[in-house]
């Protein structure tokens, strides 16, 4: 058989890998998608908790708020395909699609893979993508006429090598979260191989890990609550919204968006402390008088707490203000101080943070500044952002700018 040749080839079969393939799908160039996993979008099947949370509706102005490091890297591509531009192409594909609290958007049915689907029958559909799954790339080499090889092991029927050619590469193979699904740093060695840097990574979106932590709470989820992030005695970072206790830690949607910087700062050495306000909407005085005008000092008083918190906390609650008594309620009510030890590792975490330096990568295009013809998608890069869509509209937005660029310079 002789060498197989493609005028794109995308490696990764996952959220970015995927948009990549159906914005090329019915155009003029030949595509390969190679996924190593027996089928594509394994990941994508975990989103919002399997319902996946396509995007958010929000402006601008306020979407770029929720990215790191460097939104401005970003904003070119969210410009050129936007939060509104992924929600029309998937609706004009038959994905209906519907928004929630937040602004988030979610597919009608509730059902992540009718968003992988939707997606596969748009690559399908175009005809000139081919998809080649169980095929894991094991190397990307320069061809020296502007082009590249891209060695394959393939592992459907038996273990063999194959390479390809293709005049331009899209490196879209996700991060390091949630290994079992396929996401194993690949992207990393290919492009450190081809001389890029890679920002260190580490887990955003996971679980922050109390000391002592009293595992009773698990399974709590605390609504309009207020969570601070303190690093060596500072406020760095304030949040409001629903937090949940699980056999992790603290998690939620308000733990989910401190762990960045809660990550970071243990990596660092520095203490690190969260910081829960039961009741952000009344002053501490409003609460002292509240307290003072219910409390009967014939009631138990863990019967009294039942008032201010859910049945599941008052215990946990007791036990971490031993000296809790009806004048310091108030303060403790409003300061709930977990002093954080560590963090969950990439198994669970939502998405990894750090990747390919932006530095070397085209804000427009995504084409590598070092290699010609070399472009990222996606959670490779050091582009990642808060929980509520984010994620997954960096994926979409920097996909199809890698796509486009590559299909206009073949």
């Amino acid at each position: 058989m002789g060498l197989l040749q493609y005028d794109i080839i995308i490696i990764g079969g996952g959220a970015a890998g995927l948009m990549a393939a159906a914005v090329a799908a019915g155009g003029g160039c030949s595509v390969a998608l190679l996924e190593k996993n027996q089928n594509c979008g394994k990941k994508m099947l975990l989103t919002g908790k399997g319902r996946c949370n396509i995007t958010n509706s929000r402006e601008w102005e306020e979407f770029k708020v929720h990215i790191h490091p460097d939104s401005a890297f970003f904003k070119p591509s969210f410009m050129a395909f936007s939060n509104e531009d992924a929600v029309s192409f998937l609706n004009r594909h038959g994905l209906e699609t519907v928004e929630e609290r937040g602004r988030r958007i979610f597919p009608k049915s509730g059902r992540s893979a009718d968003v992988r689907n939707a997606l596969l029958e748009i690559i399908k559909a175009g005809g000139n993508v081919e998809i080649s799954c169980q095929s894991e790339v094991i190397g990307i080499t320069p061809d020296g006429d502007g082009g590249f090889y891209v060695d394959v092991l393939c592992l459907r029927d038996k273990f063999e090598v194959r390479r390809l050619r293709a005049a331009k590469v899209i490196v879209a193979t996700g991060g390091l979260s949630y290994p079992s699904t396929g996401s194993t740093g690949d992207g990393y060695g290919f492009a450190r191989k081809l001389g890029h840097d890679i920002v260190p990574t580490r887990p955003s979106l996971t679980a922050l890990v109390p000391q002592n932590y009293n595992f009773s709470l698990a399974g709590l989820t605390l609504k309009n609550v207020q969570l601070s992030l303190l690093v060596d005695g500072g406020e760095v970072q304030r949040e409001f919204g629903e937090l949940s206790f699980t056999m992790g830690g603290i998690e939620g949607a308000l733990g989910f968006r401190v762990s960045r910087k809660a990550v970071d700062a243990l990596n660092a050495g520095k203490k690190v402390e969260a910081v829960i306000d039961l009741k952000p909407a009344v002053s501490e005085t409003e609460l002292r008088d509240r307290i003072q005008r219910e409390y009967v000092k014939e009631l138990r008083f863990s019967k009294f707490l039942e008032h201010f918190l859910p049945l599941q906390a008052v215990k946990p609650f007791m036990d971490a203000n031993p000296s809790l008594n009806v004048h310091n309620m108030p303060v403790r009510l409003k300061r709930w101080v977990f002093a954080i030890k560590g963090y969950v590792d990439y198994s669970r975490a939502v998405v990894t943070a750090g990747g390919v330096s932006l530095k070397e990568i085209s804000r427009k295009t995504m084409e590598s500044k070092l290699v010609p013809g070399l472009y990222f998608a996606g959670e490779v890069m050091d582009l990642d952002a808060d929980t509520g869509g984010y994620n997954l509209q960096i994926a979409f937005s920097t996909a199809a700018a890698a796509v486009r660029a590559a299909m206009l310079s073949v």
